[in-house]
């Protein structure tokens, strides 16, 4: 997130609002994990994508060790395989399962402990690229 943006700036909490869109490059796919697992707690979370940064990877770690995420599951695109090798030690320590597939989406899957699920849907790859993020929940 842009260190001038605040995510209440952009995004109501779910209980209040549960259908969401909105159109900007301030916030990444992890500021609004985080958001998310603040208000449902403990999830399984999956996660569609092209490709994925290190930089992604590092946020992703720093989130699972709050002990918000049960279980992490990453879909990239076999087209980004030669990115996603360089990364795979790394992948490893982070994600429980990593698949290939010919993927170009861009999906957010978060289903708490409690039942409660909520998708976002976005055009951003999981890396700091500045595309505007569009997500609809």
């Amino acid at each position: 997130m842009k260190r001038s943006a605040q995510i209440s700036d952009f995004l109501r909490p779910l209980c209040d609002v549960p259908s969401q869109a909105y159109l900007s490059n301030a916030l990444q796919v992890a500021d609004v994990l985080e958001w998310i697992l603040e208000q449902v707690g403990t999830a399984k979370v999956w996660q569609t994508s092209f490709s994925i940064s290190e930089e992604f990877l590092r946020r992703l770690f720093f989130i699972e060790k709050t002990g918000r995420v049960s279980e992490f599951n990453l879909v990239l695109d076999h087209k980004a395989t030669n990115k996603t090798l360089k990364l795979w030690v790394f992948i490893t320590q982070v994600v429980q399962r990593t698949f290939l597939a010919d993927n170009h989406s861009k999906v957010l899957l978060v289903e708490a402990e409690s039942g409660e699920t909520v998708s976002v849907i976005t055009s951003q790859n999981l890396t700091r690229g500045n595309r505007l993020h569009v997500p609809y929940f």
